[in-house]
């Protein structure tokens, strides 16, 4: 008879299953209960963004980056502005640089709830999914108020944003921030001391600061490890330079150091926010620059004013303007990477330009994309029901 020992089960986890939030399968070879080789198998979901991004003009690919993470959509089309002003050499105004921190931030948090909530509800914690969603409503409402939609939002623009916040959505986020801190101590009173949520997250899934930097991980999962790499803080962009906050890391690199650091960095994007609410600048919230920025509607409903102000010759001039942004407007020939610091890790966007209204080549760094190298060293030699609590991590 064959050694039971040699006997190794093949088990597929996903892509349907319930923990893996998301289409993802996972092929498992057990000895026993204890995993021997994890392979994350990815592809499920493959929707060819990077190739749309060269059939469309650089506009019209704004609303597909809501779809690249939609539990952070903000971050993600903020990201693509960026890095396309950045190309195009456009610069936008201060109140428009915080009101993208606020965005930002808002949407780091809610993507952290959902960690917090369904991690702790895949391993058998109810409650904590319940409190969590309470706040993640808020910040929908939020961005009701601000964008009209609570996900998928296309609110940012090249040279600017959709819309400035009305006093009733600054309002709104002045008062999510000034309790949220005391939301986060609930999380924890649930959590941080719960012997069954210490049991199943302490020593599970350990990575190391090396194996962590050699496998290009990046956000909590990175910071979880002891490295203390931030990009706001490293490679500031937007306005993060004048905010004043910390960068939380971990100690051993398991589960609870990246649940850890995912409730620190909650409170430190609170913080931000606050921070951003007390010295948001006044002015416009787009560039001068109209390559990319539509005219103020103002200046197209009329061919002039009774002082004369907007001249017809203007006016036409305006709308050639509003012509060109609208069929798409070409940038020089050039090549540019830049990156932000998503919810997950480091997005970034590399655009290759060829003098024309859309991109030649354009790739996208996915952090989750990168950050699943990681599954295999993480799993292997730990029990199968650890799977879940490593995969939320």
């Amino acid at each position: 008879m064959p050694d039971r020992h040699e006997e190794m089960m093949t088990l597929n986890v996903g892509p349907q299953h319930p923990a893996t939030h998301g289409v993802l399968r996972v092929v498992v070879t057990l000895d026993g209960e204890v995993i021997v080789g994890a392979e994350p198998v990815v592809g499920y979901l493959h929707r060819g963004k990077e190739k749309m991004g060269e059939a469309l003009t650089y506009h019209q690919f704004i609303v597909h980056c809501d779809r690249l993470d939609y539990l952070s959509s903000n971050l993600n089309t903020i990201a693509y502005c960026e890095t396309v002003e950045k190309l195009a050499g456009i610069e936008v105004p201060p109140r428009c640089k915080y009101l993208r921190v606020i965005l930002n931030e808002l949407s780091r948090i809610a993507s952290h709830l959902v960690y917090v909530g369904t991690g702790a509800l895949d391993i058998g914690a109810a409650t904590v999914f319940f409190h969590a969603w309470r706040e993640r409503e808020k910040i929908y409402d939020i961005f009701d108020l601000v964008t009209g939609h609570r996900m998928n939002y296309g609110f940012a623009r090249i040279g600017g944003l959709q819309a400035d916040f009305s006093d009733e959505a600054l309002a709104a986020v002045r008062a999510f921030t000034e309790e949220f801190d005391e939301r986060v101590d609930g999380y924890e009173y649930l959590l941080t001391r719960n012997r069954i949520w210490w049991e199943r997250n302490k020593d599970i899934g350990v990575i190391d600061a090396p194996t962590a930097v050699n496998l290009g991980l990046s956000g909590p999962n990175l910071r979880g490890s002891g490295v203390a790499r931030d990009l706001r803080v490293h490679e500031p962009y937007a306005a993060y330079e004048d905010f004043d906050f910390e960068i939380p890391v971990g100690t051993v690199g398991d589960c609870f150091d990246r649940y850890m650091v995912r409730i620190q960095e909650m409170r430190q994007s609170n913080r931000i926010l606050k921070q951003a609410l007390d010295k948001l600048p006044g002015g416009e919230i787009f560039a001068e620059d109209r390559r990319f920025v539509l005219p103020p509607k103002e200046r197209l409903l009329t061919s002039h004013d009774h002082q004369g102000v907007y001249p017809e010759k203007a006016v036409m001039e305006e709308l050639i303007a509003q012509f060109k942004v609208v069929t798409g407007a070409g940038i020089e020939p050039g090549e540019v990477y830049h990156a932000v610091e998503a919810s997950k890790g480091e997005l970034g966007f590399y655009i290759v330009s060829d003098g024309s209204n859309r991109a030649k080549r354009m790739r996208i760094r996915s952090p989750s994309f990168v950050n699943l190298q990681a599954l295999a060293p993480m799993a292997k030699g730990r029990l199968l029901s650890d799977l879940i609590a490593v995969i939320a991590s």
